[in-house]
């Protein structure tokens, strides 16, 4: 669930960022603009020069949208997520001020193409502040589309993009048109619609005469042929650059017969001076400055129009040349509508931005889905060609009733210095007697050499002379603890019911049980091998758990094999343990008995150690006394070698 919710809200922000970015970006001038809006409202307008307006509203977009794309893509999740609660926490409260002030009307969020009023604007952004918190504080919830060594391509490209949008846009017309003058729009429908009384976008549309102050708007919107309009909003910013092609234009539309105005907010004065640098003698004409800069992004630019609809724009850098202009419009392409419509601008939008993005997430996808194929497909192959070595190798030292102290001591630092320096390929235990454990575990490395106790009561605690409790044995610092030791079974009669006592208390207090089970020589001449250690089985550990079951090692010890020099064949000692796993598998399934070490116990030197430890189904070995001289027990160790 949290999950979900983090990339919901992902989704959320990175759509709003990518959007506000996007409609920013195509119209760099008008969010100028709006900045300018923003500035003039706070009394700063002095303070950032027009330049600097532009550069930032540059910025501004580039930002947005690149945050928004790196949101969607979760690139550096845990910076853009930071980044994206910083700027909706600069821009709650500043929505709020306008909210309750109204100094401007529009936030400007979405350019023009999407207007929303102040107090929708604040509440977006409470909405979006509270999806970037949410994203920010669990940033590696958000799922990747590209792996981290593809998201380079992604950065570089989206501030490419970006950057290379601006630009276009700044140097012809904003790619995207959201502003009721675009090319298409029928200007006599809708100024006709204001003079009736309608609420209407055109409502400070007006063209008067400089020299007589006549209002012409209604004339040149109902003019049945071409108009050409040279929209000046302020002459004193206007750029120079292109003045022999706009006096081309008027010539040519002299030539042809075709009205030519020029529409401005300046005054007379900078008027005359334009007149003076330019040489223009076509007419102009007075309209409001907000209304020139809406109706096209460039100071100049050129309007067409033909029966009162705008069938032309061009900024001052594109405007026709003199091979455009041999002809009359009635017979040229200037004079028709440009076949670059908005789905045909979608389309290049697509196929130079969304489309690599795609193929690119695709084929990162694909790659990285190969790449898990590939290596689970290796991963099963070696489970299954290999599956034996995936269990625990173990070699346990079983020291019983040997050795005092000091010796006892001694032996264990030989081992753990000897294994020390030479790491062993499988896992090393030593079971010694208690009076042993305490000492021998303040210097053991447990890493490397695991201890463990002989045996434990079948009792927590109580009036028990001269028994050790399986806390006891834990607290010397022991991990593991021997039991069902066959002279334990012998010896001291333990039945099944006293093991399974003794395996829970064990258990309890985190000590790993090395469970012997084994038949005797008669038990063995009789062929009942089979079925007396599935009855020691089922006697004490088939009650546990599944999960308590798997901390279960299996020594299988052939008591008549135990320090009689007789040794079980390889094969006899496999057969038995392959029996072993088969009973385990029809109790805890075959995936438990995969996993279940078992171990051979049983007269094991290191003469024939190579031999048992091949076998498939025998994991290590319980050794008795080879396990009392470092050498003899290193060496069956090295049998893993």
């Amino acid at each position: 669930m949290k999950k979900t919710i983090v990339n919901l809200c992902r989704l959320v922000l990175a759509t709003v960022f990518i959007l506000s970015g996007f409609v920013k970006a195509v119209d760099p001038i008008g969010t100028q603009y709006k900045i300018e809006d923003y500035l003039q409202a706070m009394n700063l307008g002095a303070w950032l020069p027009d330049a600097g307006a532009l550069i930032l509203s540059v910025v501004i977009s580039a930002t947005e949208f690149c945050i928004g794309i790196f949101l969607l893509f979760a690139i550096r999740r845990r910076l853009c997520s930071h980044l994206a609660v910083i700027i909706m926490a600069l821009m709650t409260p500043l929505t709020l001020w306008l909210a309750l002030t109204n100094p401007i009307s529009d936030c400007g969020c979405f350019g023009d193409a999407v207007v929303l009023t102040n107090w929708q604007t604040f509440w977006k952004n409470v909405v979006l502040l509270a999806a970037a918190i949410v994203v920010m504080k669990w940033p590696t919830k958000m799922v990747r589309f590209v792996s981290e060594s593809n998201q380079w391509i992604v950065v570089n490209y989206s501030l490419i993009f970006t950057l290379v949008i601006s630009a276009w846009s700044l140097y012809d017309r904003p790619q995207f048109d959201f502003r009721p003058y675009h090319v298409g729009t029928d200007l006599r429908t809708g100024w006709m619609q204001m003079m009736e009384g309608q609420e209407s976008p055109y409502a400070d549309f007006f063209i008067e005469r400089m020299d007589n102050g006549e209002d012409i708007t209604e004339e040149v919107l109902n003019n049945e042929g071409y108009t050409f309009l040279l929209v000046a909003p302020y002459l004193e910013q206007a750029d120079d650059s292109q003045l022999d092609l706009i006096n081309q234009v008027y010539e040519y539309a002299q030539e042809y017969d075709y009205p030519f105005y020029g529409l401005t907010a300046s005054g007379e004065k900078a008027i005359n001076l334009w007149r003076d640098l330019t040489g223009a003698d076509y007419p102009f004409c007075q309209t409001d400055g907000t209304t020139l800069k809406t109706v096209i992004r460039s100071n100049p630019g050129l309007i067409l129009l033909k029966d009162g609809v705008v069938i032309q724009k061009w900024s001052h850098n594109l405007l026709p040349n003199e091979q455009e202009l041999e002809k009359p419009l009635e017979e040229s392409t200037l004079g028709k509508m440009p076949d670059d419509t908005v789905g045909k601008r979608i389309v290049r939008i697509l196929l130079w931005f969304v489309l690599p993005l795609m193929l690119l997430t695709i084929a990162d996808r694909l790659w990285a889905w190969t790449k898990w194929i590939r290596r689970h497909k290796k991963l099963i192959s070696y489970i299954n060609k290999k599956e034996v070595k995936m269990r625990k190798k173990i070699v346990a030292g079983n020291w019983k009733m040997n050795m005092n102290l000091q010796d006892g001591i001694a032996l264990a630092k030989e081992l753990n210095e000897t294994l020390k320096a030479e790491k062993p390929n499988c896992g090393v235990v030593i079971c010694t007697p208690f009076i042993h454990l305490a000492s021998i575990a303040q210097f053991l490395d447990q890493n490397i050499i695991g201890l463990g106790a002989e045996n434990c009561a079948d009792k927590e605690k109580g009036a028990f002379t001269g028994e050790v409790s399986a806390e006891m044995v834990k607290s010397t610092g022991a991990q593991y603890v021997i039991l069902g030791h066959s002279e334990r079974r012998e010896y001291y009669k333990e039945t099944p019911e006293i093991l399974k006592e003794k395996v829970l208390l064990a258990q309890k207090n985190d000590l790993k049980v090395i469970f012997c089970i084994g038949e005797s020589l008669e038990e063995r001449e009789a062929g009942k091998q089979n079925e007396v250690v599935k009855a020691e089985l089922e006697g004490s550990v088939f009650n546990l758990s599944e999960e308590d079951f798997r901390k279960i090692v299996i020594a299988y010890e052939p008591i008549w094999a135990i320090g009689t020099g007789k040794t079980a064949t390889a094969e006899q000692a496999e057969e038995i343990h392959a029996y072993i796993r088969s009973i385990i598998a029809e109790k805890y399934g075959q995936a438990v008995a995969d996993d279940t070490t078992i171990l051979y116990g049983g007269s094991c030197k290191a003469s024939n150690a190579p031999e048992l430890f091949a076998k498939p189904d025998i994991d290590g070995g319980l050794i008795g006394g080879a396990s009392l001289k470092a050498a003899d027990f290193k060496g069956i160790i090295d049998a893993f070698k």
